[in-house]
């Protein structure tokens, strides 16, 4: 109840009917605050709650492989965290943000001690199926975003859980793309917090995705390549991860975390140029309903404050808010009850794919890294600003794109 007041009293102050060129920076991020909370709610509710298998639905793609409820409830909470994590991770204060922040963190911190004790019907399953494997990448990753706010707090018992459970990950052979990399993240976070890590593991996925590289930004998934989102879904953004981890061990050298940083951002060019000047974006690919997934890359290099310099913060902030409106500001993509549904803009079970169930869809989080940059930031403040699109749409003066050779 305390939430949901905090919540309303947060939602009062949105201005979502405003038109985007009238809207401040500060209204912006209310939006991205309400957005992000909607999406992660029914999650982190029901996980701290002890009520996400019983009250979750589960919706699958057509001939979905196995049994969804051994894998969606930690595909939702993975891929949850790993979005929301830059948010919680900042400091408290007493705005009405801060306050609903606070209580959003005190739930994930609950949720996260319920997820891995045995006394809990939401006990999330890391041995039955290959799939764990992924989406406890996700929430190492998300320890590796904000391990302050989420791995620090918990509990001794509580950690050596998690610690245990993506051990047991060890078991299972990643498939020959992306998912290099969820074994190698897994590491990687083990490392991080002192634990004895499989550096085979982290080795291969770098070494593979160097090979994969396509060039101009844009990655191979796998020996073959196929246009999609996956470039953001995975691989720039967890390579990046992986290597500021290692950079920091003395593992890998300043120049190969350069390099891929640079290869990241040089990607996020491309996304940014996908939004076109209504806000709408291609729908392609493998995974589709993952959504606003596809601008993970982006946000974090916003996040991480290294866009180009002819890419503005602002115009950043605009385009993607630009997205969410889209996307989050009518029921479409909801239920009666607040979860997701299968599909891109919309109940579109035939966009799913066969893997795909409820919680593969809480990648859509990823969009709102840049939530973690704290609200006086000019990623904020700065005045509303046309985004590539709606610049060379207009016939006003836009730069000229052309290929990178790093």
């Amino acid at each position: 109840m305390k939430r949901k007041i905090l919540f309303i009293l947060f939602c009062i102050c949105s201005f979502s009917s405003m038109v985007a060129s009238k809207r401040t920076g500060a209204q912006d991020r209310e939006l991205w605050v309400k957005y992000l909370c909607r999406i992660a709610s029914p999650v982190i509710d029901n996980l701290a709650k002890g009520t996400l298998e019983a009250n979750m639905p589960v919706e699958t793609g057509k001939n979905f492989y196995g049994n969804p409820r051994d894998v969606t409830y930690l595909e939702a909470v993975g891929r949850t965290l790993a979005g929301i994590a830059p948010w919680l991770a900042l400091p408290d204060d007493n705005t009405e943000e801060g306050k609903l922040r606070k209580s959003f963190r005190t739930s994930v911190l609950k949720g996260l001690k319920n997820g891995v004790s045995p006394e809990s019907p939401d006990c999330l399953n890391f041995t039955r199926n290959y799939q764990p494997t992924v989406d406890a990448a996700y929430l190492a990753q998300a320890f590796l975003r904000a391990p302050k706010a989420l791995w620090e707090p918990l509990d001794t018992l509580t950690k050596q859980r998690y610690v245990t459970a993506f051990k047991s990950l060890r078991r299972n052979k990643p498939v020959y793309n992306n998912h290099l990399l969820f074994a190698a993240i897994i590491e990687t976070f083990l490392l991080k917090v002192g634990e004895q890590v499989d550096q085979a593991k982290v080795f291969l996925a770098c070494k593979k995705i160097e090979e994969w590289y396509v060039g101009d930004g844009w990655d191979s998934d796998g020996p073959s390549f196929s246009m999609d989102y996956y470039n953001d879904y995975v691989i720039h953004p967890m390579l990046v991860d992986i290597y500021q981890v290692l950079k920091e061990k003395k593992i890998v050298s300043e120049r190969q975390y350069n390099t891929a940083v640079k290869r990241m951002i040089r990607h996020s060019d491309f996304s940014e140029r996908m939004i076109m000047p209504d806000g709408v974006f291609p729908a392609f690919g493998r995974s589709a309903t993952y959504r606003t997934g596809a601008f993970q890359s982006l946000s974090q290099v916003a996040l991480m404050k290294i866009l180009p310099s002819y890419i503005h913060p602002a115009q950043v902030r605009c385009a993607l808010t630009a997205v969410f409106v889209n996307m989050y500001d009518g029921n479409q993509n909801f239920d009666k009850n607040g979860w997701l549904v299968l599909g891109f803009n919309g109940h579109q079970p035939e966009l799913a794919d066969y893997y795909t169930t409820t919680g593969s869809l809480y990648m859509a989080t990823l969009g709102f890294l840049a939530l973690g940059l704290p609200a006086d930031d000019y990623f904020w403040t700065n005045s509303f600003e046309e985004w590539t699109s709606c610049k060379i749409w207009s016939g006003k003066p836009s730069r000229k794109d052309y290929k990178v050779e790093y």
